[in-house]
């Protein structure tokens, strides 16, 4: 059986589905913070998944999931991500992020079980000093968020040597789309990702975005950034974790479509999907933005064998699928 934590969430939710039409049984352990129990009861429509309400910053209720189960692997999403947040709130990241892992590292050790793919970030990066990013670019973090979350890498390292704890970590950038079938989907509150604002403010009379800084030394001028496609994310988490099973050694991939997006772009394929004008104005370039953001996924091509299949249009065209299926749910709570 294979343990997900933070399964009732965006990427967390995705990976499960995967897994479970890949024939896995799972556990999903989830605090429903931001997770939501609507997207429990569809897993559970779609293959043999068993849930458990619990927190990782309480090791009883770890010890309990452990207990319970006979878990093989653990693939571990469960974490706050918001940047801007871990600004203003950097405790809160520590405690959850990087304290809640030990938790969950210490049971697994308690518990014999030695293999974990984690949800890693490019934010461990920092300011690019290069592009495209590849495993070997250094990390310095510029916000307790990255910084959690490669505090969490280098903590595995060392249960790697001490207690022979073998774990694959996974740096993403951008994660777009949901699921074909529009079963679940992005759903976050408050939602700080640009696609899914862009589709959200056609439900609410539409308002004017910002695009800051066009002239960028890119072929509009417009910032370029990485948007993997959830479903593709979710099946390198699951090649990650067969990989670790055949080769049981830790390591650590990058995970992009190696050329990005520009902001304009992303901008212009939402006009096409939704066939409807985003409005849109020009303001100065923010600080620190750097021209381009961008993954090298060889590695991850050549060791896992995964390759990105799905374009930014089907990711946006999902995901605004999903936006109108998520406002009859919302609809029909209120």
């Amino acid at each position: 059986m294979i343990l997900i934590t933070g399964g009732a969430g965006y990427i967390g939710g995705h990976t499960a589905i995967n897994f479970l039409n890949a024939g896995y049984d799972l556990v999903i352990f989830d605090s429903l913070e931001t997770g939501h129990i609507e997207t429990i009861e569809t897993l559970k429509q779609i293959g043999n998944v068993s849930f458990i309400k619990g927190d990782l910053r309480h090791p009883d209720d770890l010890e309990k999931l452990f207990s319970e189960y006979k878990i093989d692997a653990v693939i571990h999403f469960a974490a706050f991500s918001l940047v801007g947040e871990s600004v203003f709130n950097p405790a809160k990241y520590y405690r959850n992020n990087t304290y809640g892992t030990i938790n969950l590292l210490d049971a697994m050790i308690e518990h014999d079980v030695k293999k974990i793919v984690f949800s890693s970030t490019c934010a461990t990066y920092g300011e690019p000093e290069y592009t495209p990013i590849d495993e070997k670019h250094p990390q310095n973090p510029i916000n307790p968020y990255g910084a959690s979350k490669l505090m969490v890498e280098k903590i595995m390292a060392d249960y790697d040597a001490a207690y022979g704890l073998k774990s694959i970590k996974l740096r993403y950038f951008n994660v777009a789309g949901c699921d074909e079938k529009i079963r679940i989907g992005e759903w976050h509150n408050p939602e700080t990702h640009l696609i899914p604002n862009i589709l959200k403010s056609t439900f609410t009379g539409g308002q004017t975005f910002k695009i800051f800084g066009n002239d960028y030394n890119t072929p509009d001028g417009t910032c370029i950034r990485d948007y993997v496609n959830v479903e593709d994310l979710a099946e390198a988490h699951r090649l990650a974790l067969e990989y670790l099973n055949r080769e049981n050694k830790s390591d650590v991939f990058n995970l992009g479509t190696e050329q990005g997006d520009s902001v304009k772009n992303i901008f212009d394929t939402c006009e096409k999907v939704l066939g409807t004008e985003i409005p849109v104005e020009i303001a100065p370039r923010r600080a620190g933005d750097p021209a381009k953001l961008y993954a090298d996924a060889t590695k991850a091509q050549t060791v896992l064998g995964w390759k990105p299949e799905r374009s930014i249009e089907q990711s946006i065209k999902t995901a605004y699928d999903w936006e109108c299926n998520l406002q009859k749910i919302i609809k029909d709570t209120d």
